[in-house]
């Protein structure tokens, strides 16, 4: 596979690096931290007028029509500098679900919404058993007498849900082990409880209780018991999207450690000069080019259109691995300084972690992996 970026690819690469080293600081980082919403508008405005909110949707539905190569180039970027903001659950999660089942209408209200940055939404679909797959899925969905649905259930660790306008929500409408389906709630709907919840990153999560919350029939995203197809689709799109998040952590991790390396000194001389310093920068690398290359072998599959899960469970798996080893090193290789909140490190750590157990961690995507060759 030719891992060389043409000339869009590299400008959207370029472009991405220069506005978010100028715009998203570690100082916006941690301001962001603090933040009740956990991003500004102005930069979720300005990410919307270059066309990212929407860069892969369809051009009919305000979008730019780019694949899942050119979304990993992003969430590379944006996994370097610690972008904090519900772009992954509003553009990449929700988006592609909307994509994937919505109508036309569906298609044309919310898409260009979030496109254009009118409109942000999430996915509710992990409960207080954290799994990632359909026997996870216990919030229930009965028909009411006016044709609508009632919703009832928690969903936990759902992201960005405290500034989302939209929560899709999957829901049990069946006996049968994949009878999910998908409906888009407004979050302020009646029976509708969003709760925040601490952790350890920038991004913020929340519990959603549903307490008989009530939607038309229109608010069905595709169809009845179909959502389990739709959630696969996501599910494979989104192990993707964080493991390009997780290689852009590595891949700052270790050039801060270079660096590091480089310029503190110790008995009159660079540590770096130090083989077991440098053993663990050459690990490192070799970290980082792994989590390169699964990933966008992975993203060229989807962007194809090609069979695209097992590739996604091999670059997951190791990115969660990889990213925790890096940063284990980096922590080894900086000393004390690594390990205070006034170091920059501390905060690619935290942020690893939590890509790490997003749509599962190793152990579930190597299990995945086995599955999708036949064992």
């Amino acid at each position: 596979m030719d891992l060389g970026l043409n000339k869009t690819q590299r400008m959207l690469q370029n472009g991405a690096r220069d506005f978010l080293a100028a715009e998203c600081p570690p100082s916006y980082v941690r301001d962001m931290e603090r933040d009740a919403r956990g991003f500004a508008p102005e930069m979720w405005e300005a990410m919307a007028r270059m066309g990212w909110l929407g860069l892969t949707f369809p051009p009919e539905y305000g979008g730019e029509g780019l694949s899942c190569v050119e979304l990993a180039i992003l969430l590379e970027e944006m996994g370097a500098a610690l972008l904090p903001g519900p772009y992954f659950s509003s553009a990449v999660m929700a988006g592609a679900a909307i994509e994937r089942a919505g109508s036309d209408a569906q298609k044309r209200e919310y898409l260009s919404g979030i496109a254009k940055g009118r409109l942000t939404a999430t996915l509710a679909l992990t409960e207080p058993g954290g799994r990632w797959d359909a026997a996870g899925v216990q919030t229930a969905a009965r028909e009411t007498t006016n044709g609508g649905y009632a919703i009832d259930g928690v969903k936990l660790y759902v992201p960005n849900a405290n500034v989302s306008d939209l929560l899709i929500v999957a829901a049990r409408t069946g006996v049968g082990d994949t009878d999910v389906s998908l409906f888009i709630l407004q979050s302020g709907a009646r029976g509708v409880t969003e709760t925040a919840l601490d952790t350890i990153a920038s991004d913020r999560q929340s519990e959603i209780a549903l307490e008989g919350a009530l939607v038309p029939k229109t608010a069905l995203l595709g169809e009845v018991n179909g959502g389990w197809e739709t959630l696969r689709h996501v599910l494979t799109l989104g192990a993707v999207g964080k493991s390009a998040e997780a290689l852009g952590i590595a891949r700052r991790v270790l050039d801060m450690t270079v660096e590091y390396l480089k310029t503190r000194t110790q008995f009159g001389r660079a540590i770096g000069s130090f083989q077991a310093m440098q053993h663990h920068a050459a690990d490192m690398a070799t970290d980082v080019e792994g989590c390169r290359q699964l990933t966008y072998l992975a993203a060229s599959a989807l962007a194809q259109g090609l069979p695209a899960e097992r590739e996604a469970a091999m670059a997951k798996a190791w990115t969660s691995d990889a990213v925790g080893r890096v940063c284990a090193l980096a922590h080894q290789c900086h000393g004390a300084i690594g390990f205070t909140m006034e170091h920059d490190l501390q905060l690619y750590t935290r942020r690893a972690k939590a890509a790490e157990l997003m749509f599962g961690d190793a152990e579930f995507h190597l299990d995945a992996a086995a599955t999708a060759l036949g064992l």
